[in-house]
């Protein structure tokens, strides 16, 4: 039998529409009957960051997301301070060490800001657990409930790659801002006249490093523990310049909702991006998450407007004529994409405009990837070298190619 697919309580909240998300994302229908990992879609990126209170205000400013809930020693929380982000369907938990003690403060130590769980909204935590440990996973956190005055979620949390974890939650008794905890709360910010309600709707995809040779374990941990099928590889000459390469396969839930790209490190002239990113981060880790919207372009003359910095492109990259023969028509003149710096890519199934921030913090790791699909399920295959091409100028600036 296929699942019919459904809008998540988050995406209906954001007042999204099924068919907009299906372009948003690329969802795709699926056999539900036999999952033994049904994974509703995301629940929260949780970050853990040197001053939780700046970021957060980073991201209400600067990227727009709304502030809706917090938690902190003003709430009994003394340990640290917490701050939940919407933008659309997307939750951003940006954590900051109170206690100098804290255990969140001796990862931020090791790996700078960067993403310590991908939580994950399922329908039945006691199944996915129990899966997950049959499967041979690491069960971090065995399941339990918590509850307040808005009703009560179940939990629980199985470790990945690195120091990341998966949270699995399901909310589905209750009706609070976040968890158990946490308090409403509202950004202090006044939006200008004219800005757009949001300047991105959805998480499409988040992308993991792992070091050499470890890219097919994690794979198949996807594979065995979560029920996630294979979705893409690109090895070789795909992903690969005259001097860095890397090997990447992405691995998503049925309905291709949730995505993770993994890539490895590859035997090259001078150090990749991937290498670069595990020597800094100290290890595996979450390098971009890529979120959706429906207006790349406006989206990107907001960013820019508000201090974010962009990898460039260069001009060679939309007057060669064989980009212009391969992508054919896109929705907006090439010329207004090549003066915003915009990626276009073409395959079967369509096409999609896709940009990559430079990394967000001090420590050349995580960055952010802006992607509006057009029919497209792809991750911009025809756009890998150019990509890397950019990233290796930024590496070689930093001294680190």
């Amino acid at each position: 039998m296929t699942d019919t697919l459904n809008l998540t309580p988050d995406e209906r909240d954001a007042e999204l529409d099924l068919n907009q998300l299906k372009q948003l994302v690329g969802l795709v229908e699926y056999d539900a009957a036999t999952d033994r990992f049904p994974v509703t879609g995301w629940d929260a990126i949780v970050f853990d960051v040197g001053n939780a209170t700046m970021t957060a205000n980073y991201y209400q400013l600067v990227w727009g997301m709304d502030l809706v809930a917090y938690a902190g020693p003003e709430t009994g929380q003394r340990d640290h301070k917490s701050f939940v982000l919407k933008s659309g369907s997307i939750r951003f938990v940006i954590n900051g060490a109170v206690d100098p003690d804290s255990v969140l403060a001796d990862h931020h130590r090791r790996h700078g800001d960067g993403v310590i769980d991908i939580a994950l909204e399922v329908p039945d935590v006691d199944k996915c657990i129990e899966q997950a440990r049959r499967a041979g996973a690491t069960v971090l956190v065995e399941p339990h409930d918590a509850s307040d005055e808005h009703g009560t979620v179940r939990t629980a949390a199985i470790a990945t790659y690195g120091e990341t974890r998966h949270t699995l939650v399901d909310r589905s008794r209750y009706d609070g801002p976040y968890l158990p905890g946490y308090r409403p709360a509202e950004s202090s910010r006044v939006r200008r006249p004219g800005e757009p309600k949001r300047l991105f709707q959805a998480l499409d995809h988040i992308v993991g490093n792992v070091e050499l040779g470890r890219m097919d374990e994690w794979v198949g941990f996807y594979n065995k523990v979560m029920g996630f099928v294979n979705m893409a590889e690109f090895v070789g000459d795909d992903i690969a310049t005259d001097y860095s390469a890397l090997m990447s396969k992405v691995v998503a839930n049925g309905n291709h909702r949730v995505k993770f790209p993994l890539n490895e490190p590859a035997v090259s002239k001078h150090k990749s991006q991937i290498d670069e990113y595990l020597e800094f981060y100290r290890g595996p880790g979450a390098q971009h998450l890529a979120v959706a919207t429906n207006d790349i372009l406006a989206t990107v003359d907001a960013l820019r407007a508000n201090g974010v910095e962009f990898l460039d492109t260069p001009d060679s990259y939309y007057e060669d004529p064989e980009l212009r023969a391969r992508i054919g028509e896109v929705r907006v003149p090439i010329e207004e994409l090549q003066s915003r710096g915009i990626l276009v890519d073409r395959d079967e199934d369509g096409y999609l405009l896709q940009i990559f921030t430079k990394p967000l913090g001090d420590r050349p790791t995580v960055f952010f990837e802006l992607i509006e699909r057009h029919g497209s399920l792809g991750f911009g295959k025809g756009n890998f070298k150019a990509l890397f091409e950019a990233i290796e100028r930024e590496q070689e600036r930093r001294g680190n190619l």
